[in-house]
């Protein structure tokens, strides 16, 4: 999709994705993670979260590849220019089932004429109808010669 192609109020919802222990493991490692509320299930046990949980950054990273995966963005876009407002609201857990509701709320004209920014509100939801994150990102998109 193209910035014309936006409208304020435009929803996508992307397809589900379950997440599985490997996957948190492996993110927790790469990314150097060592809260012992990510690597120790008996302390996670302590916690309020009752086990253990993957880490925020970890559902923003699978939120990005959730949204890709509507193809909005396969032919127009340039880059992204922001994530702002992010709340984690619950936890995410190895077995989740999550998807992504997208929701535009504003379209804005830049200096440059070839794009223009769009900006959406982001809900990531569990299996459950839970939201787990919400954000508001912004990606620069290429506007129709």
């Amino acid at each position: 999709m193209y910035y014309e192609d936006f409208k304020v109020g435009d929803k996508f919802t992307t397809p589900g994705k379950t997440v599985t222990e490997a996957m948190i493991t492996l993110m927790v490692g790469l990314g150097g993670f060592v809260a012992p509320l990510f690597n120790d299930e008996e302390y996670a046990r302590t916690t309020p979260f009752q086990g253990r949980i993957a880490p925020g950054r970890l559902t923003l990273f699978l939120m990005g590849g959730l949204e890709e995966q509507t193809g909005i963005y396969e032919e127009g876009l340039i880059a992204l220019v922001g994530i702002d407002k992010v709340r984690f609201k619950a936890p995410l857990r190895a077995g989740d089932t999550i998807r992504v509701e997208m929701e535009v709320v504003a379209l804005r004209e830049t200096k440059r004429p070839d794009a223009g920014l769009v900006t959406h509100i982001s809900r990531c939801l569990n299996q459950r109808g839970e939201v787990i994150v919400e954000a508001e990102a912004s990606h620069l998109m290429k506007r129709r010669s």
